[in-house]
């Protein structure tokens, strides 16, 4: 018999990739979601297929149903938050997976809270973007013992995710500094593009001809973002896809480690200031792919574009 699993935070991320595990997943029982709001859990369970899903109005009543539980949150408090509550009640020989992603540090010391009462804990950050986990075509980073990732890869590729990064027998830690480090790819990515349509559209190239450009020579998620620019979605959006709070907590974590080491990331330095100013632009609304605007803004053009 499969194990009953449940699944803790429904943010962009968490409610593609329990679509995914509710549809192609092998479970012997309803996936058991919870969300710190209710309505949230309710309004994905009427969404989901019949009968393969049921609400838990607490972390308590999930775990303690559980075998495995996976995690996806969206900052470093608030897993802790989660996890310290979770393990206050009997959680011995349960298996939790986080997907969240956090300072590495904080995931060793998730890890070793984990342990100290009996439980197991495998790191799973993902890559991708929401359409992404929506459609099943993450790319899942699992860390941990290997026989403890060999019970969650069932659970990876082929259902939530395209592929997977293998780190078995490597500490949790190990999978979120990855995670980390390589969303500052997407971070400098963005930068690059929004410095290249700024000086396309202000040199008289255009910006129709840059996105050709982009679309032949960088299909996928240079071309995508791309079409975020120029079509403004930007900052027309109700709900940011990549968040600028959590964009720039990223990048925060990514320079951390750096100094840590004794390096630098310009790069991500001059990302994260054009992040500082789409948080004074768009507060909370704002979007990683605001980044275009505020390099508008810093040239002599307005932070919307088309108006």
């Amino acid at each position: 018999m499969a194990p009953q699993l449940a699944w803790l935070g429904l943010g962009n991320m968490g409610r593609g990739m329990v679509k995914n595990i509710v549809e192609k997943g092998e479970l012997s029982s309803p996936l058991i979601i919870f969300n710190r709001t209710t309505q949230r859990a309710i309004d994905l369970q009427a969404k989901l297929p019949e009968g393969k899903s049921t609400v838990a109005k607490t972390i308590d009543d999930a775990v303690t149903k559980s075998d495995i539980i996976f995690t996806c949150l969206g900052d470093d408090a608030a897993i802790t938050d989660t996890i310290a509550t979770a393990v206050q009640c009997d959680v011995k020989g349960k298996l939790f997976v986080d997907c969240s992603t956090v300072h590495p540090d904080t995931t060793n010391t998730l890890s070793k809270t984990i342990e100290a009462q009996g439980a197991q804990f495998v790191a799973c950050p993902v890559f991708g973007a929401p359409a992404m986990a929506e459609s099943g075509n993450l790319v899942c980073v699992l860390a941990g013992p290997a026989s403890l990732v060999e019970k969650v890869k069932p659970y990876c590729k082929g259902v939530m995710g395209r592929a997977n990064i293998d780190f078995s027998d490597q500490s949790p830690g190990r999978a979120t500094l990855l995670k980390v480090i390589g969303n500052t790819f997407i971070l400098n990515m963005v930068e690059s593009l929004a410095e290249g349509h700024t000086v396309a559209e202000k040199s008289g190239l255009g910006n129709k001809n840059l996105h050709q450009f982009i679309e032949t020579m960088f299909p996928g998620p240079y071309a995508a973002y791309s079409g975020r620019l120029t079509t403004g979605d930007y900052y027309k959006r109700e709900e940011p896809l990549f968040g600028v709070d959590l964009a720039r907590k990223d990048a925060g974590h990514a320079l951390s480690l750096a100094s840590a080491c004794g390096s630098r990331m310009r790069a991500v330095e001059v990302a994260d200031g054009h992040l500082a100013d789409i948080q004074k632009h768009m507060g909370s609304k704002g979007d990683i792919a605001g980044i275009y605007g505020a390099v508008r803004q810093e040239s002599g053009l307005k932070f919307e574009n088309g108006e």
